[in-house]
């Protein structure tokens, strides 16, 4: 497993985001692309549609049902970096597969994915990471993500909970702020004598299918509609330090998972051979994936959970 280089980790450091183009190949891609159209095919909860059309948004979870993306879950290319950064093992706190798809892909409002780990899943701290992998070539066109590098060195800052922008609920960071902090990040930017943009407060990593990102899990970002004729797929996983597991089970299991055993990785070809992999929802969402109760783990004993279905 290649580890970081010490001028990665200055730069994760620094910016809070590393960018690994084509880090997977169009071969490996592509075993995962092929499975998406039959997820989103499905009609079940953990498929969050688009506010008022059929398109999908967001996928829960296909890593406890699909075995090519069971298989990401636990590869080495994806989980090693992450393990460096924090130096200690990992669990799946989350795993989705948002959609983007052309014509029809909403907004991502400005946000921290902590802001929400924290306000609804009572993370502790931000040892948590996304890393997000393209499953489609992802251009200036087709609602790329944006970065304000620097912005985790504010660690959380304040948000409000978004309820009706989108089809699914954020704990956003208000206009005012993303000024302040874009400014502080670089401003607009300039232009070279080529017409190629220089600096700036605001950086959108593009490239193609397989390509990887890893960001903190306090770097501000968003990304905007997508009207470009092209779908922008992509899976996000969320990886935390076992140590700092979800204090809460406010949201279904299948938006936050409650398994915190570490990640045992695969052998670096695991997208190209079928190495089995365990299922457990490959036979259908679980009641107890759906109960959810307000009150911390360590009082629950007291508590009667309750049944929560997303629209």
């Amino acid at each position: 497993m290649k580890k970081l280089t010490p001028d990665q980790l200055q730069q994760f450091d620094r910016e809070g985001y590393l960018f690994f183009p084509g880090h997977f190949s169009r071969e490996e891609t592509s075993k995962l692309t092929d499975e998406v159209p039959g997820l989103y095919a499905r009609r079940e909860a953990y498929n969050v549609r688009e506010k008022g059309k059929d398109a999908v948004r967001t996928n829960f979870a296909a890593h406890m049902y699909s075995e090519p993306f069971a298989r990401l879950a636990r590869h080495p290319r994806m989980i090693g970096p992450v393990m460096d950064l924090f130096d200690e093992r990992v669990y799946m706190h989350q795993f989705k597969i948002n959609g983007k798809a052309a014509f029809e892909g909403d907004v991502w409002q400005w946000h921290q994915d902590y802001g929400t780990w924290l306000n609804d899943d009572m993370m502790p701290t931000e040892r948590a990471m996304n890393v997000a992998i393209f499953l489609d070539d992802v251009n200036e066109h087709n609602g790329p993500l944006m970065f304000i590098p620097g912005s985790h060195k504010k660690g959380v800052v304040e948000a409000r909970h978004d309820l009706t922008t989108t089809s699914y609920p954020l704990w956003t960071v208000d206009n005012a702020l993303i000024e302040t902090l874009v400014e502080r990040a670089g401003g607009k930017s300039s232009y070279d004598a080529e017409g190629r943009a220089v600096g700036g407060g605001i950086v959108s990593p593009k490239g193609p299918a397989g390509s990887m990102i890893l960001f903190h899990s306090c770097l501000v970002h968003a990304s905007g509609s997508n009207l470009s004729p092209w779908h922008r797929v992509s899976v996000y996983l969320s990886l935390c330090a076992v140590s700092n597991h979800i204090r809460r089970h406010k949201r279904p299991e299948f938006i936050a998972h409650r398994d915190f055993t570490p990640i045992d990785m695969l052998p670096d070809d695991c997208l190209l051979k079928d190495y089995p992999v365990d299922l457990p929802w490959q036979d259908g969402l679980p009641a107890s994936a759906l109960q959810t109760t307000s009150v911390p783990i360590d009082e629950m004993d007291q508590v009667t959970t309750k049944v929560v279905i997303p629209a």
